[in-house]
């Protein structure tokens, strides 16, 4: 996998805001008039997981509002169809808001069923912004530097120092991207995918989002709904709460799957040697982030930083074994270089992070309304963390520079939408990152959705992960366009798949097809 595991570059955290009308000017598409005339121009850029990868950049305008002003660049990735049969195309995004979706194509394409994926142009894109993008942001590389602050403000200069923290982050940004910011959030960026669209010259599009993409492609489906063939939305935002209440809804979902990872690890104390009660070990958890918080591991991995590097296994329990390797070590042989390995693998933020973290804050700063008074963040946080204390106060502060934003705020889409084909939906029970609500919540609003649950099942990202029920709908659906049809709020569901068990040998790494997925979606809390 990645030596970064993408967890710093955004999910879909998510709030508050009240259903409104699409936001002023929104409803009268402005992109294809320019985009129709551009030729899009295809080189070989192919990797060896994925050598049949052509890459392509787009000239789109900076405000859509705006066609013939300022120019950026989009950085596009496609496999192109093989076979007689062709689909159109069909847009990938993995979420964020911030994630690179040039891989996602390669990797949507080799893991669709051959005949289904030869039909398809699978189309990836970086988001205005983002990754090989122009101009791409970078508001402050190094903001998540070890070590961090201690995440809990458990004292008043400890919440000073991270309020500090997010105001200069926010100061950076509105500095070094003044004439940018106001036009980085969702309803710009599905601008951009219309342009896309028209590029490619296809009156509709195909589109597959995970994550912070469910919510892109929900507002391009409301924006241009005669534009829409076929829309497959995985792990899917709750548009009725973005961004700051569903941000607070997810601490408590993240507090749940940290508990299973405890008691996971109950259940092999012959392995892990941490005990068989997972309210105890949960205690040692919490006792090991006291420790760092006064001596951080090798240097680097403090309270903040441990918080990090377990959140990862809030979006994917094949991370599991390893955050229990390196929990057992630290706690029972006093060897902390397994927990800075995994810190290292699983949470480091490199350059791309940098990145995805400034298209993650700009996007959701800008894209709703966020309370500017820091006394209402702390009243609501602190009830949170009463009763979910893992990652309350860790994600508050990942936030928190909205709270300091330099541009004011949109109003959130209502994407309720009854003009669509049949659109297929997929939601994990215990998803943390999104929720459940956010599925059933998407399924009332869009008119001739299907939902396919995955019943007991916590990963964030559930297609192409290796469960066969869930992947034959999916590949029964983009083949022609079949969706079940039940009775209730779910229209079909799958078993979850088995947790994992303990690594067999030290040296194993987590290189499974789900982890390659999970490294690339936008992952955050």
């Amino acid at each position: 996998m990645r030596k970064r595991a993408a967890v710093l570059c955004g999910a879909a955290v998510v709030v508050a805001g009240s259903f409104t009308a699409v936001p002023a000017g929104a409803s009268t598409p402005q992109a294809a008039a320019t985009a129709q005339a551009a030729k899009l121009s295809w080189k070989k850029c192919g990797t060896t997981d994925y050598p049949t990868l052509q890459c392509a950049s787009l000239k789109v305008p900076l405000d859509h509002a705006n066609p013939h002003g300022k120019q950026i660049t989009l950085a596009l990735s496609r496999v192109p169809h093989t076979a007689k049969t062709y689909q159109g195309p069909l847009l990938v995004n993995p979420g964020g808001p911030g994630g690179s979706g040039l891989t996602l194509a390669g990797f949507v394409a080799s893991s669709l069923p051959k005949a289904v994926a030869a039909q398809y142009d699978v189309i990836g894109f970086d988001p205005r912004g983002v990754g090989r993008s122009t101009p791409a942001l970078n508001c402050k590389p190094g903001h998540f530097d070890p070590v961090r602050p201690n995440s809990l403000p458990s004292t008043p200069a400890i919440e000073k120092a991270n309020i500090q923290r997010a105001k200069s982050f926010a100061r950076a940004c509105g500095t070094k991207h003044a004439s940018v910011l106001p036009y980085i959030n969702t309803v710009q960026a599905v601008r951009d995918m219309d342009a896309i669209r028209a590029a490619l010259g296809a009156k509709r599009i195909n589109y597959f989002g995970y994550s912070y993409g469910t919510y892109l492609g929900a507002v391009y489906a409301k924006l241009y709904p005669e534009r829409v063939r076929r829309l497959v939305l995985d792990s899917i935002v709750d548009p009725t709460g973005v961004w700051y209440e569903d941000n607070l809804a997810q601490d408590y979902a993240f507090n749940d799957r940290h508990r299973a990872l405890m008691a996971w690890i109950a259940k092999y104390d012959a392995t892990y040697k941490l005990g068989t009660d997972p309210e105890k070990i949960e205690a040692k958890w919490y006792a090991m982030r006291a420790a760092l918080a006064k001596k951080p591991a090798g240097g680097k991995v403090g309270a903040s930083e441990l918080e990090d590097t377990f959140i990862p296994g809030g979006y994917y329990n094949g991370y599991w074994p390893y955050l229990a390797e390196a929990f057992s070590a630290y706690v029972n042989d006093k060897n902390a270089d397994p927990l800075v390995e995994a810190y290292e693998n699983f949470a480091a933020v490199d350059a791309a992070g940098d990145n995805g973290y400034s298209i993650y804050t700009s996007v959701q700063c800008r894209d709703a309304s966020w309370p500017r008074d820091w006394d209402q963040w702390r009243k609501d946080n602190w009830a949170v963390y009463e009763k979910a204390p893992f990652m309350t106060w860790n994600n508050a502060w990942y936030n928190a520079p909205c709270a300091f934003w330099p541009t004011d705020s949109l109003r959130p889409v209502n994407v309720a939408n009854g003009k669509l084909p049949p659109v297929l939906l997929f939601q994990a029970t215990g998803d943390a990152a999104t929720p459940y609500q956010g599925g059933a919540t998407v399924h009332r609003l869009l008119a001739r959705s299907s939902l396919v649950v995955e019943q007991d099942g916590g990963n964030h990202g559930i297609t192409l992960s290796g469960n066969a029920c869930l992947d034959k709908y999916l590949a029964e659906y983009l083949t022609d366009g079949t969706v079940p049809r039940g009775h209730g709020e779910a229209d079909a569901v799958c078993a979850a798949l088995p947790d994992p068990k303990p690594l067999t040998s030290k040296a194993a790494s987590p290189s499974s097809r789900g982890s390659t997925l999970h490294g690339m979606l936008g992952f955050r809390g």
